[in-house]
């Protein structure tokens, strides 16, 4: 099972659980059971048309979803997935 790692300010949906496994094949199915299991996550995580929202940041291993195949990129049962929310905010 690919494991994908819950971030601090989202476990509040997933009662506090750090990280949640998945038999998906790609990212987007790991996200897809995700959402399956926690609903409150799918506004933090999709926008309107299900699409990961582009604020949230996903890596498999220690590369960018971005660079590869984006939701698309497959993932094995070892596969090491990190979601990382964006933070705003501060001055210079």
């Amino acid at each position: 099972m690919a494991t994908l790692l819950i971030p601090t300010p989202l476990r509040k949906f997933t009662e506090n659980q750090a990280q949640f496994n998945s038999n998906g094949t790609s990212v987007k199915e790991v996200i897809d059971d995700l959402i399956l299991s926690h609903a409150g996550l799918k506004p933090h995580l999709l926008d309107a048309d299900g699409n990961i929202r582009s604020f949230v940041r996903i890596y498999v291993k220690d590369e960018d979803i971005q660079v590869l195949q984006k939701e698309h990129t497959k993932v094995e049962e070892d596969t090491l997935i990190s979601i990382i929310p964006a933070i705003a905010g501060g001055s210079y």
